[in-house]
């Protein structure tokens, strides 16, 4: 037999590396009109915050204009800023929270 050169060639293996979700954050805009106390309301129900939390995201938003309330994935984030937006429009004011992607 004659003798043949054989090239072994190592397997490679690839794992696939799944990216964590992005994720987003949901701000709490401040606006003129709506309630100190009705803000904290909603924080409380819809972010779960205690009172003392909801208290400090609502100042902080007042003094600087926004607040950013929980940071999420996108589904989540999203859903909870439209829950709290519903419960500002059923009320009769103009609260706004919003989501943007965290950098």
């Amino acid at each position: 037999m004659p003798d043949k050169d054989i090239a072994l060639k190592p397997r490679v293996k690839t794992e696939k590396k799944l990216d964590r979700p992005k994720l987003y954050k949901v701000i709490l805009n401040n606006d003129d009109f709506t309630p100190r106390e009705f803000v904290t309301i909603v924080l409380k129900a819809i972010f779960r915050m205690s009172e003392e939390a909801g208290y400090r995201v609502m100042m902080t938003a007042h003094k600087f204009g926004s607040a950013v309330v929980v940071v999420c994935q996108k589904d989540i984030a999203e859903t909870k800023a439209k829950e709290a937006n519903d419960l500002g429009k059923e009320a009769g004011f103009p609260l706004l929270f919003t989501t943007e992607p965290e950098e």
